[in-house]
């Protein structure tokens, strides 16, 4: 089954063609970091504006590189929520009238069931139930994948997401935008003793995390020492930060694995690509005898093989939608089914 797939809800513009949810035959994105480095982040109304723009050719390109026509499309997938909603739309009504145009199902796809499928694609033998670590600048949760479209939230952050405090702290310190991946970079070889920075619990819920706390801290002691006139030792104090994300993450996936009895740990989401979290992770695993499934770094971020990935078990599922399906934004809480 071939399925189209687009994938829009924040800066990159994706289409995809994927083969019953394993095999991947094209990959088209277009990036927009480069028009977003200039403002420090993300600007909603330019970014879809730039969809806009790129969609339609990328969805040319898509085919062309899967060696496949238009007729040979058996479905038509995409993100619906949650996202930048102007953006969304914009990939949710190309899909529409792309399901329309060719007479085919159109199968709506959540972001992050999208990022948890990611791992199909790398680890074509991995099936659920397993436990997956979702990662990523505006999301972090602990999810019970139970089966493909069966999944449980069990703990997630109640403000900030781990790479929203990653991106936030890069930015104050004078780090290009995407600032999560700068400030992995920057992190290797400093001290993460140096800089002591809170590790936060919270109270009702053990697999529950907080980041705003952290972000904060760090965000203090940057201006503390700039009107000091005070050096800081960047790597170590980026070491600091990925030491308490890392270790709040690990810490809480040891106890979902404990609490679940799952096998098997996937993570997913850009913070995925973490070189920090995907070594402490995989010491957990290791240390525990539990299988681990990383994405490949191409998968981590967003982009619509996932999507395509995911829409084939939605599909199977019965998940379609009509021509009134519509973008809308969602807050994911625990002890939700995702």
């Amino acid at each position: 089954m071939n399925i189209l797939s687009i994938e829009s809800s924040c800066d990159e513009t994706a289409v995809a063609v994927v083969c019953n949810g394993r095999k991947l035959l094209s990959d088209c994105i277009s990036s927009q970091v480069a028009i977003h480095r200039i403002y420090g982040g993300v600007v909603p109304e330019i970014a879809s504006r730039k969809h806009i723009e790129a969609i339609y050719p990328l969805a040319d390109q898509a085919l062309a590189e899967a060696g496949i026509t238009r007729a040979e499309l058996d479905a038509v997938a995409v993100t619906y929520a949650p996202g930048l909603i102007g953006a969304v739309l914009v990939g949710v009504n190309f899909a529409k009238a792309a399901a329309y145009a060719l007479g085919k199902p159109l199968i709506p796809v959540h972001h992050i069931r999208g990022h948890i499928a990611a791992n199909y694609l790398t680890h074509p033998e991995l099936e659920p139930p397993f436990l997956c670590l979702v990662v990523s600048g505006g999301h972090t949760m602990l999810v019970d994948v139970a089966d493909y479209t069966k999944m449980t939230i069990l703990g997630g952050t109640r403000d900030d997401a781990a790479g929203e405090c990653f991106d936030k702290i890069a930015r104050v310190l004078g780090m290009p935008y995407p600032g999560g991946a700068a400030l992995d970079r920057r992190s290797q070889g400093g001290d993460e003793t140096k800089y002591p920075l809170p590790r936060a619990k919270v109270d009702g819920n053990p697999l529950d995390l907080s980041f705003s706390g952290l972000k904060t801290a760090a965000i203090n002691l940057i201006h503390n020492a700039r009107q000091k006139n005070e050096e800081i030792d960047i790597p170590s104090l980026c070491a600091s930060v990925s030491a308490s994300v890392s270790q709040a993450l690990v810490s809480r996936t040891e106890l979902a694995l404990a609490q679940t009895g799952r096998k098997t740990l996937a993570v997913a989401g850009g913070v995925a690509a973490n070189s920090r979290i995907r070594a402490e992770v995989t010491a957990l695993a290791d240390r525990l005898g539990v299988k681990l499934c990383l994405p490949e770094l191409r998968f981590c971020g967003d982009n619509a093989a996932m999507i395509g990935a995911q829409g084939y078990y939605e599909y199977l599922a019965g998940n379609t939608a009509d021509m009134t399906l519509n973008a809308y934004a969602t807050k994911s809480l625990v002890g939700e089914t995702l």
